[in-house]
Order: C-alpha cells, then sequence, then structure tokens
C-alpha cells in the first residue's frame, strides 16, 4: 500500500518507489530505535519523511512488559492526522504514505508531511525566543489556544503521550501582526504515540496534562496563568472548576512537579 500527493508522484514512481522513498537523503532529525526523520526538499518545498524499518521482537515485547503500546509504524500518526482533521485541531498535511509487509516485527512503513514553514515551536518561542516580544494578549491567547486544542483532543478521545510545549509549532508570522487576529493558528505535532479511542481513560488524560504543565514550569507563568488555561480546558468558570474538579488539578500539579523533578536530576 502507497499513496502520493501529485507533487510527489514525480518524485518516487515506477515498481520501485517505495524503495526511493526509503533511499531519500535529506536532513536527519532523528535516527533511533526504529525510527529516522528527515526533511528533504522537491520542488522547492520542504517536507519531512519518517521512516519506520521494522522495531524487532525485541522492542515490541519490551514495550509490552513496560506496559507500553510499542510503536510499529507509520499508521498510527498517520491516523492521529487524519483524528485532529475531523475535529479541527490543526496539525501536519500529509504528502504521502506507505506500508508494506505483515510481521509487525519487521514491517516497513513510512509518513511524509509538508513542512510548516517558517514557524517556532512554543518551547522556543517562550523558553528561548528572545527575538519576539508577546504582548500580553498575545500570551493570553497562547494559552487559551492550547487549553482548548487540549480539551479539543480529549474529549474527542485522543491523547499525544508527548504533550509538551515543543510539540506545538507556531508559525512567525502570527508574531508579527500589530493588532487583529488574536486566534494563533497552533499545529500539534509528532504524534506516533498518539492514541485513538471513544474515550481518553483518566492516567492518560493526566499524563498530556501533567507533561504540558511539566514543560512550562520555567516559561514565568503566573497563577493566574494557570487558572486561564484550566477555565479554558474545562469550559467552566473557576468557581465551578474548583467545586468539581480540584482534585483532578491537584493530581495534574504533582505529577508535574515530579517530571520536573526526574527530569532536572537526570540532567544535571
Amino acid at each position: 500500500m502507497m499513496t502520493l500527493c501529485p507533487a510527489l508522484q514525480e518524485k518516487f514512481s515506477g515498481e520501485n518507489a517505495f524503495d526511493q522513498v526509503f533511499a531519500t537523503e535529506g536532513k536527519i532529525y532523528r535516527n533511533f530505535k526504529g525510527r529516522k526523520t528527515l526533511r528533504f526538499e522537491h520542488d522547492g518545498k520542504g517536507y519531512f519523511l519518517k521512516i519506520h524499518p521494522g522495531v524487532g521482537w525485541g522492542e515490541i515485547i519490551k514495550s509490552l512488559l513496560s506496559l507500553k503500546s510499542p510503536v510499529l509504524g507509520a499508521r498510527d500518526e498517520h491516523d492521529a492526522i487524519l483524528a485532529l482533521e475531523r475535529v479541527g485541531v490543526q496539525t501536519m498535511t500529509i504528502a504521502g504514505y506507505g506500508a508494506r509487509g505483515s510481521n509487525p516485527a519487521t514491517k516497513q512503513s513510512f509518513l511524509i508531511t509538508e513542512e510548516i514553514e517558517d514557524s517556532i515551536s512554543l518551547e522556543d518561542l517562550i523558553l528561548n525566543g528572545n527575538d519576539y516580544t508577546l504582548s500580553t494578549s498575545m500570551k493570553r491567547a497562547l494559552i487559551r489556544k492550547v487549553a482548548i486544542i487540549a480539551r479539543t483532543m480529549h474529549s474527542n478521545g485522543v491523547n499525544h503521550r508527548d504533550f509538551y510545549m515543543c510539540h506545538f509549532l507556531l508559525p512567525k508570522k502570527w508574531l508579527k501582526q500589530e493588532q487583529g487576529d488574536l486566534d494563533p493558528p497552533l499545529h500539534v505535532i509528532d504524534l506516533h504515540r498518539t492514541q485513538i479511542r471513544s474515550e481518553v481513560p483518566q492516567r492518560w488524560l493526566e499524563k498530556d496534562l501533567a507533561g504540558l504543565h511539566f514543560s512550562s514550569m520555567d516559561a514565568g507563568f503566573t497563577a493566574r496563568d494557570r487558572f486561564r488555561f484550566i477555565i479554558n480546558y474545562e469550559s467552566n468558570p473557576l468557581h465551578k472548576v474548583i467545586k468539581n474538579s480540584n482534585d483532578f488539578w491537584a493530581i495534574i500539579d504533582k505529577k508535574a512537579v515530579m517530571l520536573y523533578s526526574k527530569f532536572h536530576k537526570l540532567n544535571s
């Protein structure tokens, strides 16, 4: 099985098109545990290619013994992109997908997405973005949009599993506006571990929200900013949140602090 957008059908063609995709060269961003991510260009347009050559039975068994769902190929991310598109969450645009083989340990697959041009991650913008000055209204708009994205995903049975600020991309042109549109065009990326169900289990809600909170703990957000996120995520006024969901957010805070401590202990 293999599908390509019209622009890439010119680049990868013939009976060995699948092999041509796997042989593509470009700037490598990741090459670890059976998955390689690289950027290439065609006709002046940028693309990201994720290659899954097969994880092997050892990695599958290791994941299962750790009570984790193994990532077997590009299909999970392909389906996650379509799921987010259906509920109106901006994400990557699929330019190609292919898979061959039936053995889950050796099955080969790939996913090609269009580059989100001239963009910056929220992590780089808020923690390292010295070239940009966020107005108060821009900061509030970003907090609100992230909360709405999280709420939309979770209420539609989608959890990310790597829900950190680095996986939100924002086109830089939004930062250059003087006034007007304060609806940030945030794109959610890196969906290869995403899970899709009819309803997100509690533990995975907690994981997503604690991860997001952890990744923003050095961003200088105030308690009021935190409440703003919660109000928009819950889509309820604060007094109702405190009455109905306060224990839930206390759990999120506790888990975020644990992640923060673990991260800095490992990197100290």
